[in-house]
């Protein structure tokens, strides 16, 4: 019978299904070729670059020849470890999700060593969420720590100007009659008693003052955001994740999140970390999207003061006319309702067209978002304003 392993020529090397390696030659340094390419004997450079990627090369190979029954693969978690001293974290990460993808190698990420040795990024927490159910006790701590750090960069990035233009909205959106001097909204006071002017003396008596109501803390706007956590919106889900919680931090705002396929999920509860929220989503399955709206239309009290964001590519394996019924119905009794086809960085998406032109015929604008753009939208949606659509984002 043929042996599993085979050697490859002009290589000191033996690989196996399960990435099992001779070790380097004795007497001294390993050689510039066959030396497993470690951070201190690879070298380094254009040298060390074109050596990660002719590994790649070999790792290719070898999933096309097929797999065993081994155990662990030190060479792949070598190899990803070998990647980040050659190349910048944004190559990286296009090489990690490349080898995932078409190499086949999620199921290695079960392997606390392998998500030690990978650069963290969005794209590998979608990964990581779709192998929850599969993962292991022992890795899970592992999966956590690397979703956590994922999560507080997110954080990092977005929380501060996040709050700092809800924040700005939400005391634009919020009127008092009584206004203190510096809470005097100067610009709608000026259009509110414009009628009031007296040419001989070239000004405007103010009898009614507008001003914004910076001072209470009382909740002020509620906002629902919907998402659909099909395997498709992985990288939705984790941004989404992250900025309900940090709405939900805000004291103005009454945040819900709920998360969809053909069931439905309230993760309000787990907001105050979003971490909980990642790890109780369910990536996969089908998509009920009528099914979803019928229980957040159900927990709307204010519909004046509420906004929805459905998030999601709506590709709708519920009733579509009963979707279109309730959007319709909530746009009438006042609620500011938008859909986002992504909220990522990915690019433009695949999304049901034929469903996206029916929302924004009813005035419920449909397209596709990146997190930065996030907090400006949530704040035109919150003062009822218009809504920034990119140019060539609409459906």
């Amino acid at each position: 019978m043929r042996s599993a392993a085979t050697a490859r020529p002009g290589s000191s090397r033996t690989a196996s299904s399960a990435g099992v390696e001779r070790p380097p030659r004795r007497g001294g340094p390993a050689r510039r070729q066959g030396a497993p390419s470690t951070g201190a004997a690879a070298g380094g450079g254009a040298a060390g670059r074109a050596r990660a990627g002719a590994e790649a090369r070999e790792g290719q190979e070898g999933a096309e020849r097929g797999a065993g029954l081994g155990g662990s693969a030190p060479s792949v978690a070598r190899w990803l470890g070998d990647i980040r001293t050659y190349f910048p974290g944004s190559v990286v990460q296009v090489m990690q999700r490349d080898a995932i993808d078409r190499l086949g190698l999620a199921a290695l990420l079960l392997e606390p060593e392998m998500l030690e040795a990978v650069e963290a990024d969005v794209h590998l927490v979608g990964t990581l969420l779709s192998l929850n159910k599969a993962m292991p006790e022992e890795t899970k701590e592992t999966a956590r720590a690397v979703v956590r750090k994922v999560v507080e960069e997110l954080e990092k990035r977005l929380a501060s100007r996040t709050r700092t233009t809800l924040t700005g909205a939400l005391d634009r959106s919020a009127r008092i009659s009584r206004p203190r001097h510096h809470d005097i909204d100067w610009n709608r006071t000026i259009a509110a008693n414009l009628r009031h002017y007296l040419p001989e003396y070239r000004t405007i008596v103010p009898e009614r003052l507008v001003g914004y109501g910076r001072a209470s803390q009382a909740v002020k706007k509620e906002v629902v955001l919907c998402v659909d956590q099909s395997g498709s919106m992985a990288a939705s889900v984790v941004y989404a994740s992250v900025f309900g919680a940090v709405l939900a931090s805000m004291r103005s705002l009454a945040t819900r999140l709920v998360v969809f396929d053909t069931a439905v999920v309230d993760l309000t509860d787990k907001l105050e970390d979003p971490v909980d929220v990642l790890f109780g989503t369910q990536l996969g399955g089908g998509t009920d999207i009528n099914r979803a709206l019928a229980y957040c239309q159900s927990r709307i009290t204010r519909p004046a003061d509420t906004v929805v964001v459905l998030i999601s590519d709506l590709y709708e394996g519920g009733i579509k006319d009963e979707m279109l019924k309730r959007v319709a119905a909530m746009k009438a009794a006042g609620v500011q309702f938008v859909t986002l086809l992504a909220l990522s960085d990915e690019g433009a998406p695949s999304y049901d067209r034929e469903h996206a032109a029916a929302l924004a015929a009813l005035g419920a604008p449909a397209f596709a978002c990146t997190p930065d753009l996030f907090p400006d939208v949530m704040a035109a949606a919150l003062e009822k304003g218009t809504i920034p659509i990119p140019e060539g984002a609409a459906a």
